[in-house]
């Protein structure tokens, strides 16, 4: 398997002298054939800057970095794939951050790209090239027509065409999930966050944060346009804003409304979780699906990245158990990233985090960051480093009733066989 490397304007090439190597955390590794998938549709090769591609020299069989001014590269995967190992590469210049994507090992092999990587849900609902422009431009200009007074869908239409949020698009296209953005405060300060970063980060965010609070009519005439079909899902929380269980004022009556008016459809929030009596009112209100995000189940790990204000993790734990208590079907949101995630100590506690919790789904997202920044906030390993691979096989053992995918699922799939559904 031939490593794969870029030119200073971004040219992609394979070197025929040098085999590939992947990262878990800071340790350049072997690659493994098990661990390899064929390049996905919807995928896309990145050139790593300020950094400089390590294989090993066939020849010689040595590490070396591939000389010349040349980067590494990696693989933006799409949603229903889970990154196993990072690119392998060392930085040119320590100084600098990297993008906050989530990079994922990249070779060549049998004349096309390999990535390192496993297929963990059906990528069909994600996947860009299913998104119309011109329908999407289309409805765009209908909705924004219908509502001219409505700030969320102007919001929500740059979302759509500018940052080409398939969640926001799938909004104005009226199918699967869509998007209903309510805060711009957060009651959380996460070192990754997509929607604001502080000056002095180094990060750049993706997105920008929605700036206004929209009124409970703005909520309810997106939240009744979207829930036409049984398999509609609408969804509190987004990229483009804070946590919107801050905004629980809005959201209790905005359920209670739309409810009255149809039963159609699912409600579900993105949520940390933390604001419990918050999250309780929501759930009471008529929530059907809650997502709660994570990066670990150990509290060092957990107050390291999304340094939380006046909430803990025991907080979250509790919304958890209250939602599942209460007939919500309760997933997480889990932020996964080799060679942290993929640590024993990390393993054991969300195993045990999810029994407590009685949640169905782990949605495993690749987390998107700079590697050394991370590594250089969270806590050191305290146990053996397992792999991937070998964490998702444990979890399948251990929580034999609980579903590994990517992303939120209406009530029908627990019931279905998923397997029918999983296809390349």
């Amino acid at each position: 398997m031939n490593l794969v490397y870029s030119d200073s304007q971004g040219n992609v090439f394979d070197h025929p002298d040098f085999l590939a190597l992947g990262r878990n955390a800071e340790m350049i590794t072997e690659i493994m054939e098990d661990e390899l998938i064929p390049l996905p549709e919807g995928a896309t090769l990145v050139s790593l800057p300020f950094t400089r591609p390590v294989g090993i020299d066939a020849e010689t069989g040595d590490m070396k970095l591939v000389p010349g001014d040349y980067h590494a590269v990696g693989a933006l995967l799409p949603q229903g794939f889970t990154r196993l190992l990072l690119p392998g590469y060392v930085k040119s210049d320590k100084t600098k951050a990297l993008p906050l994507f989530g990079y994922t090992a990249v070779v060549w092999k049998d004349d096309a790209f390999y990535v390192a990587a496993r297929l963990t849900d059906n990528p069909y609902f994600w996947n860009p090239i299913h998104c119309d422009v011109t329908e999407l431009e289309s409805q765009v200009k209908t909705l924004t027509a219908k509502y001219p007074e409505n700030r969320l869908y102007a919001h929500l239409s740059n979302c759509a065409l500018g940052y080409e949020c398939l969640t926001a698009s799938n909004t104005f296209l009226q199918r699967w999930e869509g998007a209903v953005p309510v805060s711009y405060s957060c009651n959380a300060g996460c070192f990754g966050c997509i929607s604001e970063q502080p000056d002095e980060s180094g990060f750049v965010a993706p997105q920008t944060r929605m700036n206004f609070k929209p009124q409970i009519e703005e909520i309810t005439q997106i939240m009744l346009e979207h829930l036409r079909t049984p398999d509609s899902i609408i969804s509190f929380g987004q990229g483009c804003e804070g946590e919107p269980s801050t905004q629980a004022a809005l959201i209790v009556p905005a359920i209670k409304q739309v409810r009255e008016q149809t039963k159609m459809g699912y409600i579900n929030i993105n949520t940390n979780a933390g604001l419990t009596d918050h999250i309780r009112g929501i759930v009471d209100a008529g929530l059907d699906l809650m997502r709660v995000s994570t990066i670990s189940a150990l509290d060092d790990h957990y107050n390291a990245y999304y340094k939380p204000r006046a909430y803990t993790l025991k907080n979250v734990e509790k919304s958890l158990r209250y939602a599942t208590d209460k007939g919500v079907i309760t997933s997480i949101n889990y932020l996964v990233f080799p060679g942290v995630t993929d640590r024993e100590e990390e393993i054991e506690a969300m195993i045990e985090f999810v029994r407590r919790t009685g949640l169905k789904l782990i949605q495993l997202r690749n987390l998107n960051i700079d590697p050394e920044s991370y590594l250089g906030i969270i806590p050191k390993a305290r146990g053996e480093l397992l792999g991937m691979k070998q964490m998702i096989e444990i979890f399948e053992q251990e929580l034999p009733d609980v579903v590994l995918g990517s992303y939120s699922h209406t009530p029908k799939f627990y019931a279905s066989d998923r397997n029918t559904t999983m296809v390349l």
